[in-house]
């Protein structure tokens, strides 16, 4: 079954919808969380990170332990999961499928993710996913706000040249879902990890799908 909504843009977040790395970041996270005397669990730490930038990861600890991390925290974190990410990442199964059919269809596409320029072009770049998206990625380095806020979403599509209410985006995170409704987006929520909380997304107003490839049918490509 189609959506009734027929998208002039999708917007795409990048962790956990186009590149599996969340298993791999989060496990590396909870290991250097406790180092710093945050002790938490990987599916607490996914709970409660995903989707957010490393800024507010560290402005959550630093609260919760009562003294700085550091300004150097959120660089450490990106260098040391780049070289976790070296070891291998692989693509969501059926994104590059998704991609492929919305080229097809002539249907523009985009990228907007909570971390770094540098991050994004090495997990698509590892996927071989770079190619059908290196001229239209955004990131919340760009932004004042990140995800849950709509800035990064709403800078997106006002830089692709399309109207918010005309945009549909797919999301896997609490905060990102928050975010595009925020931004007036109606969004999908991409359940395909059995860890994600998908009565949550539900709940903030996504329609979730569990696998990758039911997307191409939602959107009407086949």
């Amino acid at each position: 079954m189609a959506l009734s909504f027929s998208p002039s843009l999708v917007i795409f977040d990048c962790d956990g919808v186009l590149v599996d790395t969340e298993p791999v970041a989060n496990r590396l996270l909870v290991r250097v969380l406790a180092e710093d005397g945050f002790h938490i669990s990987y599916d607490e730490c996914r709970r409660l990170f995903v989707g957010r930038t490393m800024e507010a990861v560290m402005a959550h600890v630093e609260n919760a332990i009562g003294r700085p991390l550091g300004a150097h925290w959120p660089a450490y974190i990106r260098d040391e999961t780049l070289k976790a990410f070296a070891e291998g990442v692989q693509a969501v199964a059926g994104s590059r499928d998704v991609l492929q059919a919305l080229r097809a269809k002539g249907i523009p596409f985009c990228v907007a993710s909570s971390g770094k320029f540098e991050k994004m072009r090495f997990t698509l770049g590892a996927t071989g996913l770079l190619p059908h998206v290196e001229d239209v990625l955004f990131s919340a380095e760009e932004v004042e706000r990140g995800k849950p806020a709509p800035d990064l979403f709403l800078h997106a599509a006002a830089r692709m040249g399309h109207a918010p209410e005309n945009c549909l985006v797919i999301e896997d995170s609490l905060p990102g879902v928050q975010a595009a409704v925020a931004a007036g987006m109606p969004v999908i929520g991409y359940a395909g990890d059995p860890l994600t909380d998908a009565a949550a997304l539900k709940s903030e107003g996504a329609h979730v799908v569990h696998d990758m490839s039911a997307l191409p049918g939602l959107l009407g490509l086949k």
